[in-house]
């Protein structure tokens, strides 16, 4: 910061002081200018703002100095973000979110506490310290079922000689080997993993699960991950998976007539009560791109899978790699419209239309010298026309505040037809 040492300010110097300050105050303007409402860091603005106090304290009537003031004023404003009113239509897919996510934690805890009643009279009432399949006198639990609290996947996964398992439990007490390598487990898994992609994004990442399971085996391992272990060898009762629950959002179960192997409670009425928030259904043929990108934003809010995929470039979804892909970037959608920002508005005015293949027949000055035969000759020799759309959004979060710089996506048509969303992976 700049103070009257080494700005001094006197008459026979004033004009040279105001002319020093105004360059500091243009590279301040200049750096507010190109963060398009963002807030950052702002290299100029002490330099500029400590010379234009002293001025005004020095000279406060000299209409040079009120008018860097203002403009400084105007500036520092304009440095602290672009806001909007957040209305209650913003965010009314976290508040249909979170409706839902109580509805399937009620179904979930009633289907649990129907299963733990189904299995009750072959449960297992003790579980630590497990009992020691080595010992005479260990009670055979084989055939009998069992919860297990606090399975830590994938933190305790290993892959061992005889199947891929999670450990529970320590060498002290005993341990309980949960496979993995099985639809057993992989069934229930991926519906819980659907289950936070359609419904239930505030559940994050789940890295402790409880797990009923049937014992069904011994086996011997060492339950370490990597190649290098140390440890020594354990003794456990092997787990075969029936159900995984994560209390106060899902329960996952295996499922022998599903194609995917298991399901969540509730899964097949997700799409029924999911399209009563639906605002839009279907892209329209004649679409424009901000129209375009503003449904695949409503899309994305409204956990809408189908509608999102549709936004999307159809060569860009064509196999499973590319639908995979697909899956990942809805996820990363999914976790910033919850962590990051709420809403993204786009700016209908800065939309730029580009003709990347084929001829350009709305050049008008090929318009004024060529007949239209002409100009669909020409338009046949360079074969299919190619138009990209960069399409400017800007996100808020939920005080409304401007989060970066606006951000720029392509969509992309072919010979007149329908627009679609080409960089579908970029965030709004």
């Amino acid at each position: 910061m700049v103070d009257s040492t080494t700005f001094s300010v006197n008459d026979s110097n004033l004009t040279m002081r105001i002319q020093q300050a105004e360059i500091y105050l243009k590279e301040f303007e200049a750096e507010v200018r190109r963060a398009q409402g963002a807030t950052g860091v702002f290299r100029s603005k002490e330099d500029a703002l400590s010379r234009i106090k002293i001025l005004s304290e020095f000279a406060p009537n000299d209409p040079r100095v009120k008018d860097l003031f203002s403009r400084a004023k105007a500036c520092l404003m304009g440095s602290t973000g672009n806001f909007i009113t957040i209305t209650d239509d913003m965010t009314l897919y976290l508040v249909n979110e979170e409706n839902m996510r109580r509805l399937y934690a009620e179904k979930s805890a009633a289907g649990w506490a129907k299963l733990k009643e189904e299995y009750a009279d072959n449960m297992i009432e003790r579980v630590f310290p497990a009992p020691d399949p080595r010992d005479d006198e260990s009670e055979n639990i084989n055939g009998k079922y069992i919860i297990l609290d606090e399975v830590r996947y994938p933190m305790n996964q290993f892959m061992g000689v005889t199947g891929e398992f999670i450990y529970v439990g320590k060498r002290s007490t005993g341990m309980y080997f949960v496979q993995i390598d099985s639809r057993k487990w992989l069934g229930p898994y991926e519906a819980v993993k659907r289950y936070r992609r359609l419904v239930d994004t505030t559940m994050m990442e789940v890295d402790t699960w409880t797990v009923l399971g049937k014992v069904t085996g011994v086996t011997m391992e060492q339950p370490e991950a990597g190649d290098k272990k140390v440890g020594g060898i354990v003794f456990a009762y092997v787990v075969e998976p029936i159900a995984l629950y994560v209390p106060g959002h899902v329960l996952g179960v295996c499922s022998e007539e599903s194609e995917t192997g298991g399901m969540f409670i509730g899964e097949e009425e997700v799409e029924s009560i999911k399209s009563g928030w639906y605002t839009v259904k279907s892209v329209p043929d004649d679409v424009t791109p901000e129209g375009l990108v503003e449904i695949f934003r409503q899309a994305i809010k409204e956990k809408n899978f189908e509608l999102y995929r549709d936004c999307i470039q159809p060569e860009r979804r064509q196999n499973p790699t590319q639908e995979s892909l697909l899956l990942y970037h809805w996820d990363l959608h999914q976790e910033r419209l919850h962590g990051e920002y709420v809403h993204a508005i786009v700016n209908p005015d800065a939309t730029k239309i580009t003709v990347v293949q084929g001829y350009d027949d709305n050049n008008g000055l090929d318009s004024f010298f060529l007949s239209e035969e002409d100009q669909k000759q020409i338009a046949q020799r360079y074969g299919d026309k190619v138009e990209y759309a960069s399409v400017e959004t800007v996100s808020f979060d939920k005080n409304g505040k401007q989060l970066g710089s606006p951000v720029r996506r392509n969509c992309i048509r072919t010979n007149g037809g329908r627009w679609y969303v080409r960089d579908y992976e970029i965030r709004f």
